[in-house]
């Protein structure tokens, strides 16, 4: 097994935008020839599209495109820029009369950070498609839907500390498995080799982790209201060949990555959500395929708090280390 980059699966492509100083953006990733996919949503407060076509009952085989954005649900808007970006491109589900791109997409909540009155729209997610990219460079950190991303919220914004993007592709033999993952989680990022805690809610020194598990155990009794500021999301995509019924089992599989990373994961104010894309062309075990996603996510969470950077006062683990 060797590690490359999400790029390198064939038939995918990669869009950033992003609005820095109001801390909010959006990624699309491009399956233009289209890709078998499936969903799965654990997080008990998610902002989806087009999540239902993916059940293998219903009709669509093959969708052309994956956007997750920032904004909360004001942020599913940007779909609409990759819809245009595709049927100007004559790609899309044939109507006869037109051809109609197959968009899902998902958001994180990031309206607590930056400018709350900018958000992911129409034109930032065209923008999104003109930047999408087969080049080996993928972006990680303060990017596109990471750009926004905070973790560790159980004793308020104040305590948190800045999330991120991250990405992470394995290869074995001509399989390729890769994950894109967005970590915005109510709960503390954990490396799962040793359990140290890489980022999450800071106690009061502002140096030192509060450990979220801990707090809520505590105040088990309280009922405290968490708000919904949070949401894992995440795109797995392979070149294995695996229909829309798979695909679903690959996307409940790399779920595993988040609950090796995440404490705690799928709560009910995190709308966790990962989808997976197969390009089809290489033929591969299903199994292998679902094991290689969830390291991939496992790998991308820690990397996306790693290569995250400072913004608006929140501090990153870079910050940390600096200490």
């Amino acid at each position: 097994m060797k590690e490359i980059e999400f790029t390198d699966i064939e038939g995918i492509k990669v869009g950033h935008a992003q609005n820095t100083e109001a801390a909010t953006g959006c990624t699309v990733v491009l399956c233009e020839e289209g890709a078998a996919a499936g969903v799965d949503v654990r997080g008990g407060a998610p902002g989806t599209r087009e999540t239902d076509l993916l059940n293998p009952v219903n009709l669509v085989e093959k969708i052309h495109a994956v956007i997750l954005c920032g904004g909360s649900a004001f942020g599913l808007d940007a779909a609409s820029g990759v819809m245009q970006y595709l049927e100007e491109r004559g790609i899309g589900f044939d109507v006869q009369v037109t051809k109609v791109p197959i968009v899902c997409g998902a958001v994180l909540f990031d309206l607590a950070i930056g400018d709350p009155r900018v958000r992911p729209d129409k034109e930032m997610g065209y923008q999104a498609c003109l930047n999408a990219t087969t080049n080996r460079e993928c972006p990680e950190g303060n990017v596109g839907v990471g750009t926004g991303a905070t973790v560790g919220k159980i004793l308020g914004m104040e305590r948190a500390m800045k999330g991120g993007l991250g990405a992470c592709c394995f290869q074995v033999g001509e399989l390729k498995v890769g994950a894109l993952v967005a970590v915005n989680c109510m709960g503390d990022v954990i490396e799962p080799a040793t359990g140290e805690i890489l980022a999450g809610a800071l106690s009061d020194d502002g140096r030192t982790f509060a450990d979220t598990e801990r707090v809520m155990m505590l105040e088990y009794a309280r009922q405290k209201n968490y708000f919904g500021r949070n949401t894992t999301l995440g795109v797995v995509a392979t070149n294995g060949t695996f229909n829309k019924a798979q695909m679903n089992k690959v996307a409940s599989m790399a779920h595993n990555g988040l609950g090796r990373t995440i404490r705690p994961a799928h709560s009910m104010v995190d709308g966790d959500t990962i989808f997976a894309l197969a390009t089809g062309r290489v033929e591969a075990d299903l199994n292998v395929a679902g094991l290689l996603a969830a390291r991939a996510v496992e790998r991308a969470v820690v990397r996306a708090v790693k290569q995250a950077s400072s913004l608006h006062g929140f501090i990153a683990y870079k910050d940390l280390q600096k200490q």
